[in-house]
């Protein structure tokens, strides 16, 4: 009897079927769902999945506790006032058109702002203005479409995946059948006739068929999805040949026992999926040891300003924050961890968390989020939550404010391994071919091997091993990347620019003199007082030059990016920067590094600095004279003599520079084809950051976190800049030294394939036994480089 399938779950019609549009359905849930997607222009999700959806279950009142402000409070990874962020669990998330449908949820509501996926946790990130939508209501939203979310009431969080051990589950099957099967094939391995002939020969038989089918149908079902997706999307995925590997066995080991035509390969079948997923076992366990996530709690350099109970102030790693804690956070610092406001004007850009610019105003006790970054003046706040360092990881590679700079990079993998399927495909077929007219009863033994002994597990591996160990290696060194692709464009570079003041110099041994009227005593402190909002080098700089002097309340600070700053003290005016800014007119003739000030427009004088360039500036630029180097600075040409003096020649000097020209600079040097490095201290380069291609913030301990960069290098490694690249550049070597063992792996295990002498069972355990090869080699050569880094 024919049966109907739903459009949308797939679920067979059985006694009901509802007839919508021209589509059937097998309930009124499903056929609600295809209408909302109608109305709403989202019915491409189907082209995207057949039947990709799931039927919606009736949650009446289920999500009534969600009228609780107390427990809502507790799911929300973000609440300010009119925007609100949670992060649901999402269990039947698990295909493209589910990503497509949930990251497409501001179709169905407009009050929805984003949603983003993450498909290998199965969670959903959405982002929705409270005042029009409430949590309960995108609950039931997502619920009705076939997307109900897990949320664990017990302890007032959203509900997390438990630990995946189908991979132990599936590799304990496969390996029970084949010891069983390796068994029950002794007769013949042994030629016992007699015994084996007479009596029990089809019972063997039949038992090994038995054992054969959980291995393909649960232990190696994964390769057949993989493979289907792959054919679905017209992609050709490492997977395929496994999986037409794994049906050829299973096929003709089937047809030769039901008409008695031999004992099968379901021994070599067994053992093929077994050694695979023992490979893929062993490749899981090495991620864990080697740890991608590097280890921030020890050595990201970000710091935060701490207030002590004497009032005075101290810079501390972040993570020795805790609760209780009152901080001082600046202009233009992120507020690391959630907390209350107890002093000043709070202006808040939540840009890095919501991924909308409008700054949001606080008053005193209102609740700060981390990820938030101060735009006006100082604040004290006090501390509710220690820092969760994770949330900075996320932060930092947040898709809401991130130019994807990896998305048209080509991957030296995807480049490599773009035609293998094709060429292991077309040896198989082109060798069976000539095998049946040869001798067919070695054509399927020829076909299995091929392609069983050219699977590409070898080829997959190399590039994430290698990559994530010199992640892992970097990040002892105190150099740190978002990601690994990151390695490999610091590889292809060609071209790096400096940011002069707080990357080749350092405030810490700068001198400053001071050049005008005499200062007297509130003077002093408003200067110190405007300069402790500021995060620019020079102020830092200038702040500790006045600590001796009080601190009081100044109202009204603007920090102007690239000129200077201004404040208030009751009826006074000081502005801080450079001539321009403050004198409204360039000093001519004058090249040295200043600061200039006045109060209520009457000028008073000038700071000059001294710059002191960090140790080892002349090395690094000699270890990079191949490349094509430039100095960007905001400031004047006073420094332009010793930098031609101690550079190389070829070095390009440009001063004056404000940060769009930085930014323009860059983006120049890109449309020469030059890949390009930039190296800033993360406050005037964030826009040349981002426009680079790779995009390296220096770090000396003080709070002003740039998600606009690829890489966090801290003050203290700015001599090893030179053998970060070359690391970089011997690990893509690694990469292809790998790829030359699996070829030449494959070329010897593909001539006895191809002549037939190779059996399948002795290429399922060669083919692991090579992926560990490649790992054992990547990780002893990736940490023999990581030993030359000092």
């Amino acid at each position: 009897m024919n049966t109907t399938q739903c459009y949308h779950c797939g679920n067979d019609c059985d006694t009901t079927t509802i007839v919508f549009d021209k589509k059937s359905f097998c309930c009124n849930g499903c056929k609600t769902v295809y209408e909302i997607f109608s109305e709403n222009e989202l019915t491409c999700y189907y082209d995207l999945q057949q039947n990709p959806g799931a039927v919606p279950k009736e949650i009446k009142g289920k999500y009534d506790f969600l009228d609780n402000e107390t427990i809502i409070e507790k799911l929300l990874e973000f609440n300010d006032g009119d925007t609100q962020i949670i992060n649901l669990y999402i269990p039947h998330i698990h295909c493209s058109s589910c990503i497509w449908v949930l990251e497409n949820l501001h179709k169905l509501h407009k009050s929805i702002t984003t949603s983003q996926v993450n498909f290998p946790k199965k969670t959903v990130r959405i982002t929705y203005k409270s005042s029009q939508i409430s949590l309960k209501e995108i609950v039931l939203l997502i619920s009705s479409i076939g997307y109900e979310p897990y949320i664990s009431l017990e302890d007032y969080e959203v509900g997390k995946k438990q630990v995946d051990r189908s991979l132990l589950y599936k590799l304990g099957i496969a390996g029970f059948s084949f010891g069983n099967v390796m068994f029950l094939s002794f007769p013949e391995y042994f030629e016992v006739s007699e015994f084996w002939l007479e009596q029990y020969k089809h019972i063997f038989r039949w038992m090994m068929f038995a054992f054969s089918l959980p291995v393909v149908l649960y232990a190696g079902s994964d390769y057949f999805i993989s493979a289907y997706k792959g054919l679905r999307s017209k992609i050709l995925n490492i997977d395929i040949p496994i999986a037409l590997g794994i049906s050829v066995l299973f096929i003709r080991s089937t047809i030769e026992i039901i008409f008695d035509l031999g004992t099968g390969f379901f021994d070599s079948l067994t053992g093929l999926v077994f050694f695979l997923l023992l490979g893929k076992f062993f490749q899981q366990r090495t991620y864990n040891y080697l740890s991608f996530e590097r280890d921030y709690k020890s050595y990201f350099p970000i710091a935060v300003t701490r207030i002590t109970s004497k009032g005075k102030e101290e810079s501390t790693q972040i993570y020795n924050v805790e609760k209780g804690d009152r901080l001082l956070i600046r202009n233009q610092e992120l507020i690391p961890v959630d907390g209350i406001l107890i002093n000043g004007d709070a202006q808040i850009d939540y840009s890095f968390v919501t991924g909308e610019a409008e700054p949001v105003a606080k008053k005193s006790g209102d609740k700060l989020f981390a990820g938030g970054k101060q735009l006006s003046g100082i604040i004290e706040m006090e501390v509710l939550k220690s820092v969760e360092q994770s949330y900075l990881t996320q932060l930092w590679s947040n898709d809401v404010f991130k130019k994807d700079k990896s998305s048209s990079f080509k991957t030296i993998t995807d480049t490599i391994s773009k035609n293998f399927t094709i060429a292991v495909l077309s040896i198989a077929f082109i060798a069976t071919a000539f095998w049946l007219f040869i001798d067919n009863s070695k054509a399927l033994n020829v076909f299995t091997a091929v392609l069983i002994i050219a699977c590409p597990c070898a080829i997959a591996l190399a590039a994430p091993f290698t990559l994530g160990n010199m992640l892992r290696i970097f990040g002892k060194k105190k150099f740190y990347l978002k990601n690994a692709t990151v390695i490999e464009q610091l590889a292809e570079t060609d071209a790096i620019v400096f940011d002069k003041t707080g990357t080749l110099t350092t405030h810490k041994e700068n001198t400053i003199n001071y050049f005008g009227s005499k200062l007297n005593h509130i003077e002093k402190s408003i200067l110190k007082s405007s300069l402790r909002s500021s995060n620019h080098p020079l102020s830092r700089n200038l702040y500790h030059f006045f600590e001796s002097e009080e601190t009081i309340t100044i109202t009204n600070f603007q920090e102007h990016i690239g000129k200077g700053l201004e404040a208030n003290h009751q009826e006074t005016l000081v502005k801080i920067g450079s001539s321009s800014f403050v004198k409204n007119a360039c000093e001519p003739g004058n090249l040295d590094t200043s600061v200039h000030i006045s109060f209520n427009n009457q000028y008073k004088g000038k700071f000059v600095f001294k710059n002191a360039y960090r140790q080892g500036v002349s090395k690094v630029f000699k270890e990079l004279n191949e490349y094509n180097l430039s100095v960007v600075s905001g400031d004047n040409e006073g420094e332009k003599v010793y930098l031609e003096k101690y550079l190389p020649q070829k070095t390009k000097l440009l001063f004056n520079q404000k940060p769009a020209d930085k930014l323009n600079y860059v983006a120049q040097l890109q449309k020469e084809n030059h890949k390009v490095i930039m190296i800033g201290d993360g406050l005037n380069d964030a826009g040349a950051l981002a426009q680079s291609n790779v995009g390296i913030a220096l770090s000396e301990n003080i709070n002003v976190f740039s998600p606009a960069c690829d890489g966090i290098l801290d003050a203290s490694q700015f001599n090893q800049i030179g053998s970060f690249i070359k690391a970089s550049k011997k690990a893509v070597q690694i990469i292809k030294y790998c790829f030359l063992l699996s070829l030449l792996y494959n070329i010897v295990g593909l001539y006895f394939a191809v002549t037939g002498q190779l059996q399948p069972v002795i290429a399922a355990i060669l083919m692991p036994l090579s992926s560990i090869s490649i790992v054992i080699f990547t990780t002893i050569a990736t940490n023999l480089v990581g030993k030359k880094l000092k």
